[in-house]
């Protein structure tokens, strides 16, 4: 019994050992492993790693097809992604026919064939030749790749204005983690636009209505029913369209400022219009009404009366704008030793706020002059500030 026990202590010492020169053997071999791979990777390829880190993507295309030629029977992910540098670089011609190489290929079939068309597509995209590629994103539709299609063909309907399609397209990408209701909305005010542009009223009010059964915080939308019911004389349907939009997002009031005096004018109440617009202006200090405010006033109210209101709204949010304003107000009524210099200020002012006071995009905080829908720079929709702000 004793020497039973001794053993059962004396076996893990014993193959200790052995255990050991197990692990020190199978390190030596992953080691060899991890060498030899090592030293079977071109020079080239590392050099063009060097050149992407130097941000020398030329020097990175030209290391990399060296390693291209040198290793054509592992090419296709090389291939690939010289292509994609070719691309970058602008040289979309290269990129095309590195890409149609590859895909000749007799390797290229299954999912590596889909991830080269796509490939291929975006060439053809990024030298303009939309068609190709709209042809190509069709066809992977209902390949592993459809997803990654379906966003380059909206995008591709979006530059091309086909507004119906990219209604479609972002229909099939719509999903509970990635919603494209914002975007559709949109899409639909567009073809609104366009409908009432031509005074085809029953169509721009359908799609305004398909706008706000998609998004109903649509501020657009209920700006371009206001719109409708404006031209075709249906005033009191226009005001309320316009009044839609203080609960969807009342800094967009300043946009229909004009048009909701005009309304009220045509109903024979103009007084009343004015009221509201100061009555928005008083709640909603951050958007701009004072132009059309002064002016209504200056012509229901005179001179006298339009500046007190002016003066009053400039005072309760005072900014670049308002001060401008306000010198434009009292410099009349100034002593004439203060009066040059006043006169001088404002024109600084004034020349400041050319450079300095725009509307910008949240997204990518691009500053323009001109209010946009879809932002120019990042082609987001509905990111613009609608007001202009100190930028």
């Amino acid at each position: 019994m004793m020497e039973t026990e001794t053993w059962i202590w004396l076996v893990p010492i014993i193959l200790l050992p052995v255990f050991f020169a197990m692990g020190w053997f199978a390190a030596r071999i992953d080691m060899k492993t991890v060498l030899r791979h090592a030293k079977s990777v071109p020079a080239g390829f590392y050099k063009s790693l060097d050149a992407l880190v130097d941000r020398n993507t030329g020097q990175a295309a030209r290391n990399l097809a060296e390693v291209v030629d040198l290793r054509p029977a592992d090419s296709y992910d090389l291939s690939l992604t010289l292509g994609k540098l070719y691309r970058l670089r602008g040289e979309n011609d290269k990129a095309i026919a590195m890409h149609k190489a590859l895909l000749d290929s007799p390797d290229t079939v299954g999912e590596k064939r889909e991830c080269v068309l796509f490939e291929l597509g975006q060439d053809y995209q990024n030298a303009g030749l939309v068609d190709r590629a709209e042809q190509i994103f069709l066809e992977l539709q209902q390949s592993n790749m459809a997803k990654q299609a379906h966003e380059k063909l909206l995008n591709i309907y979006q530059q091309d204005r086909d507004w119906e399609k990219a209604i479609a397209m972002a229909k099939l990408l719509n999903h509970d983690e990635l919603t494209y209701q914002f975007e559709i909305s949109q899409f639909y005010c567009e073809m609104a636009q366009a409908a009432l542009f031509k005074s085809d009223f029953d169509a721009a009010r359908q799609h305004a209505q398909a706008a706000l059964a998609a998004n109903s915080k649509c501020t657009r939308a209920n700006m371009i029913l206001g719109d409708i019911e404006l031209k075709r004389g249906n005033y009191r349907a226009a005001l309320d369209a316009y009044a839609a939009i203080e609960k969807q997002n009342h800094a967009y009031l300043s946009m229909v400022g004009e048009r909701i005096y005009d309304a009220y004018d045509a109903l024979g109440k103009p007084e009343e219009g004015l009221h509201v617009l100061v009555s928005y202006a008083e709640a909603f200090p951050q958007i701009d009404l004072i132009n059309v405010i002064y002016e209504k006033s200056l012509l229901l109210k005179g001179e006298k009366a339009a500046n007190e209101t002016a003066v009053e709204i400039v005072r309760r949010k005072p900014d670049l704008n308002g001060v401008y304003r306000l010198l434009g107000l009292q410099i009349s009524d100034m002593n004439p030793t203060w009066k040059s210099d006043a006169d001088m200020v404002r024109s600084v002012i004034g020349r400041q706020l050319q450079k300095n006071w725009m509307y910008r995009c949240r997204h990518c905080h691009f500053k323009s002059q001109a209010f946009f829908w879809h932002c120019p720079a990042c082609n987001k929709w509905e990111t613009f500030t609608p007001n202009k702000i100190e930028v």
